[in-house]
């Protein structure tokens, strides 16, 4: 009898452990992929399998007897980690902002917002409405200099008083303490031109007491009026991290205006000069010859933006200086190719799409007098055409320490002309400097947008397609990869892109988006926000 009993127990564990063998071990299985792990090493045909919202297995799931819930074939497909945009304005307070389509077209998963100076320090409140409300990629915060200096003293040209600087400090700790990743600076624009070099040292000095990273938008990157020049500008911003012992990234490096045309090697220098001595810098680019900000940074010199735009509205009614504005503002268009290049793309109809050579003719006025009748009713948002040297992109594209970004907002399409580079940066950069151009690799380029970037803002398990690390993943077919935004028609998504997933999830599957807000914050470390 005993033994009777004890053959049914074996032959009910045998049974259960079929059952077992049988069920599920991944969620998802993306079956035969050319896989580019991240790390620079050529692609191998592999299968990749996700469990919640992790990679578990990259090899052979036939020899390793699994099985998924969902597999999809992607035989033939590059499989990539999910990109990083380095420098974003991705915004997430829009139903077509959390969505983020313009960016997950692109392959990318992951934006570092906060940038140019502006980055609140109110982040547990922002990361709380990100959970609440659901976001289509992963976020990465800076708190901005330019915001604690305007907290604390508006659009004053002078040094902080002892009380003033404390105060800042005490906005800058703030953010950190809430999950930023460092300081960032928009150094070329009001109020953080303002502040001195020392200023803005002693302000890092705070970022790095948290391990924090140094982003900048230099001062200088070649078409300042009056400034301190390209060359210049690179070495203040490696001195900020140096003295500050912070690592450095440039927000977008690369030379600005005709007379900077092939010196994108001076500057690509001084940073590896500098990395030779032991600084952590580095830099990203976007592949574009145009640039996008706002007509009072590009046209009003910063004296006249002294005290906001009461400030400047009050100046504009004195004629002496009028008189001196209607020269300057001429000085400070020619740097960036004269009124012809600056084009509108504002939400104003009688000014977007047109240049401001263009606008003032239609008005009869004098290109200054017309700036000032624009920037009585708010700034506008502008782009600058032709403003950087493809060949500096070029060389650029090829160090080793370059990363990638957008430096695009999110657009809400058919509004208004903007930008094409928040549909196409990524996309543009593969098709041009790898597919067309074979200036860089395939891997290479892959690298610099997916584990380079994790790496240099402190994200240990992202930015790989290994067991273990989220599963953020791109799946492209590469001949057709393919930027399609322009400046005349910048709202087209880019092509190739075939899936998308987001910490496990597809938010883009068979090229269509699934309206999944599966994107996370993270705060400083890479930890998601909200978990121990």
């Amino acid at each position: 009898m005993r033994a009777r009993r004890n053959i049914l127990l074996a032959i009910v564990c045998l049974a259960g452990r079929a059952v077992a063998a049988q069920a599920p071990q991944a969620d998802v299985l993306l079956l035969g992929g050319h896989v580019l792990d991240g790390a620079g090493n050529p692609w191998v045909r592999h299968d990749v399998a996700i469990r919640g919202d992790r990679v578990v297995f990259v090899g052979s799931a036939r020899d390793a007897r699994l099985s998924a819930r969902d597999t999809v074939n992607v035989s033939g497909l590059l499989i990539t980690p999910g990109f990083v945009d380095m420098h974003s304005h991705a915004e997430f307070e829009t139903p077509h902002g959390r969505a983020a389509l313009s960016f997950l077209y692109q392959g990318i998963t992951t934006a570092v917002v906060g940038v140019d100076g502006g980055g609140t320090n109110n982040l547990r409140e922002t990361f709380e409405g990100y959970v609440t409300a659901g976001i289509g990629l992963n976020a990465l915060h800076y708190v901005g200099q330019g915001a604690a200096r305007g907290a604390v003293m508006g659009a004053a040209d002078r040094a902080p008083t002892a009380q003033e600087m404390e105060a800042m400090k005490a906005y800058i700790r703030k953010g950190m303490e809430e999950g930023a990743l460092g300081l960032s600076t928009g150094l070329f624009y009001s109020p953080g031109f303002f502040a001195s070099t020392d200023e803005v040292v002693e302000l890092n000095r705070v970022a790095a007491a948290y391990g924090g990273i140094y982003d900048t938008h230099d001062r200088d990157l070649g078409a300042a009026y009056q400034g301190i020049g390209y060359f210049n500008s690179t070495k203040e911003g490696i001195e900020i991290g140096e003295r500050a012992g912070t690592p450095v990234i440039f927000s977008h490096f690369n030379p600005q205006g005709r007379h900077n045309y092939g010196r994108a090697n001076e500057g690509a220098r001084l940073i590896e000069e500098a990395r030779a001595r032991g600084v952590n810098v580095m830099a990203a680019q976007h592949p574009y010859n145009a640039t996008q900000s706002s007509l009072s940074a590009y046209a009003i010199p910063r004296w006249a933006s002294v005290g906001g735009q009461a400030g400047m509205v009050r100046r504009f009614e004195d004629p002496e200086i009028v008189k001196r504005l209607d020269i300057e503002t001429v000085e400070m268009l020619e740097i960036r190719g004269g009124a012809g290049k600056i084009l509108f793309v504002d939400e104003r109809p009688e000014l977007n799409g047109k240049t401001l050579a263009q606008v003032a003719t239609g008005w009869g006025l004098p290109v200054p007098a017309a700036v000032r009748r624009i920037l009585r009713d708010g700034n506008a948002s502008v782009m600058n055409l032709e403003l950087y040297d493809d060949a500096n992109t070029r060389y650029l594209a090829t160090r080793d320490w370059m990363m990638t970004c957008t430096d695009g907002r999110t657009p809400e399409p058919g509004r208004e002309v903007v930008h094409p580079r928040p549909y196409g940066a990524f996309t543009k950069k593969l098709r041009w400097l790898v597919l067309e151009d074979s200036v860089i690799s395939l891997p290479f380029a892959v690298r610099g947008m997916t584990s380079l970037a994790a790496t240099f803002l402190g994200v240990p398990d992202r930015g790989l397609v290994r067991p273990g690390f989220y599963a953020d993943l791109a799946v492209f077919d590469v001949a057709r990869i393919r930027d399609r935004a322009t400046y005349e028609n910048p709202h087209q998504y880019s092509e190739g892109t075939v899936h998308v997933l987001v910490n496990g999830t597809f938010a883009i599957r068979d090229g269509k988006h699934t309206g999944a807000l599966a994107g996370k914050p993270i705060v400083r470390g890479g930890k998601v926000y909200g978990r121990s």
